[in-house]
């Protein structure tokens, strides 16, 4: 996620593009004058007293909730207000103004032309693009100022989701509107939405442990009540209908079997294609089982751990159907890939008021991902340390003795602490005893 940087990131983003842009048309050539991008207020960008430079200026006039994510949830605290239980994404739009300035005939024209049209052909902001803008290689001998080099760390590259910068329509009150709020003359211009910043507060929640059941359990078929109920309506293509982890988890791990169920799936060259958009991923993995037109098993071997860090993937089948030469791809469907806990201390000591403890994980913790230990209803974040890595180092300040069950949450996925096998559902033996 990103932090309370992410809106100058940004405007700071959109100003390179435009930069870029008008230098790579030449468009400083076309008008006969230098091109300058401000990120002013429109009431600042000519000066009281002096000529109107040829250029345009990047204005964020507004910024409103997204209308999705807005329904997300707020963040909560318990009863004392003192402990934070849950940490939301604040999710934002942003709108913009683009405005040209000169006092060429045309030139003003000129440059918001060339602005719309670098607007209309790059709608989506690529994470690349992001680094670079906001990595900039300065020539040797200058230092970037303390402004940019701050939002190098405003994780917008990092979020969930990609930045869409889509036109807005001004109307004629609205327009009279904002020019006379800004009390600077009308100029040409054009409006924008950038969609969506989140920006997410990077404070220790306190969370609670998760529900066994939902509901009772039926004694004759050991489910639980609130099981969803789909029609059986064979597609004639290969599809997808689930993704089933092994041992009745909600999540996939290393080293385990993984059912892919759907229909049509037989035929040869069975494989799973696994993606991650946030690491740009896109592996493929040979199916293992034997040949069945209702499944497909994919086991991520311990060997390949670490191609395969914590995250949400795209799943999807590819095969060659009986009858067939041509490869086949299903539908996509989603699956979460958590962390696993290989070496949990039975129990740890109370020296000095705190006690320390060691994990050892899989897959590898990368650069830019989040980890904390869930200990009870604590969470506790780990010593410093260098990323990749599968081990880390925990200090427990304030201890107090008991027996915790313990979970591993890397990005907001949590290792699986329920034997979701057992009838009824019981907590897994990952317990530290604090003594």
């Amino acid at each position: 996620m990103s932090t309370a940087l992410a809106i100058a990131g940004v405007t700071a983003v959109l100003r390179d593009r435009l930069n870029d842009g008008l230098v790579n048309h030449n468009v400083a050539g076309i008008t006969g004058s230098t091109v300058h991008v401000t990120v002013a207020a429109p009431d600042r960008v000519v000066p009281a007293e002096g000529t109107e430079s040829s250029g345009l200026n990047l204005f964020l006039y507004q910024v409103t909730p997204h209308a999705g994510w807005r329904n997300e949830r707020l963040p909560s605290h318990d009863g004392s207000g003192r402990h934070r239980l849950s940490n939301p994404p604040l999710a934002l739009d942003l709108h913009y103004l683009i405005s040209a300035y000169s006092e060429g005939d045309l030139h003003a024209e000129i440059l918001l032309g060339y602005a719309m049209q670098l607007m209309h052909e790059f709608p989506v902001i690529s994470r690349e693009s992001i680094r670079r803008a906001l990595n900039p290689s300065p020539d040797v001998g200058i230092v970037l100022p303390s402004t940019l080099q701050a939002l190098a760390d405003c994780g917008l590259a990092d979020q969930l989701e990609l930045l869409r910068i889509t036109p807005a329509a001004l109307d004629t009150e609205a327009a009279s509107r904002l020019w006379t709020a800004t009390q600077a003359s009308l100029r040409p211009s054009a409006a924008y939405q950038v969609s969506v910043v989140l920006i997410e507060a990077r404070q220790a929640t306190r969370p609670s442990l998760p529900v066994l059941t939902r509901g009772e359990v039926d004694p004759v078929s050991g489910r639980e009540r609130g099981i969803v109920v789909q029609p059986k309506m064979l597609p004639p293509l290969p599809t997808l209908s689930a993704v089933t982890p092994a041992a009745g988890q909600p999540v996939m791990r290393v080293g385990e079997t993984v059912v892919l169920s759907g229909h049509r799936l037989d035929g040869g060259g069975r494989e799973v294609r696994l993606a991650n958009d946030r690491f740009d991923i896109e592996t493929v993995v040979a199916a293992s089982g034997t040949s069945d037109p209702q499944r497909i098993e994919l086991l991520i071997p311990a060997s390949r751990s670490d191609e395969f860090p914590v995250g949400v993937y795209e799943v999807s089948a590819r095969l060659v159907p009986d009858g067939e030469t041509q490869t086949r791809e299903t539908n996509r469907l989603g699956a979460v890939l958590a962390p696993d806990i290989t070496n949990l201390p039975q129990s740890v000591a109370i020296v000095g008021g705190s006690a320390q403890l060691t994990l050892q994980f899989t897959p590898g913790l990368r650069a830019g991902q989040r980890a904390s230990l869930l200990l009870g209803s604590r969470e506790i974040a780990p010593q410093p340390y260098t990323a990749p890595t599968t081990s880390l180092d925990f200090v427990i300040s304030d201890a107090a003795a008991g027996d915790y069950p313990t979970r591993l949450r890397i990005d907001g996925i949590d290792s699986p602490i329920i034997d979701r096998s057992a009838q009824p559902p019981r907590f897994l033996d990952t317990t530290v005893t604090i003594t």
